[in-house]
């Protein structure tokens, strides 16, 4: 199952946040919200809650965060100004 949003453009980012829907994954989502905006990216945003999705992906460990489809992180939740660091990135 998963669930998606977006701030519509061409060029959007495609931010992922796999995970239950625990505390941590719903902060991670914020978090990366914040951060996207705070940016001014253009972004969709995409909740995988699917453990087949994510042992495809690689993610053993939640909370985790893929940008365009890369995961960046797991089993934790950034810092902001790290989350901007990834989210900025060349992609």
């Amino acid at each position: 199952m998963s669930s998606t949003w977006s701030c519509e453009a061409e060029s959007a980012v495609k931010i992922q946040i796999l995970g239950t829907g625990c505390a941590k994954c719903q902060k991670l989502a914020q978090v990366a919200e914040q951060a996207a905006g705070e940016l001014g990216l253009a972004y969709e945003m995409e909740k995988v809650t699917d453990p087949m999705r994510m042992a495809q992906m690689g993610v053993m460990r939640t909370p985790a965060l893929a940008v365009d489809g890369v995961v960046k992180l797991s089993g934790r939740v950034p810092e902001a100004a790290e989350l901007k660091l990834l989210l900025g990135a060349p992609r």
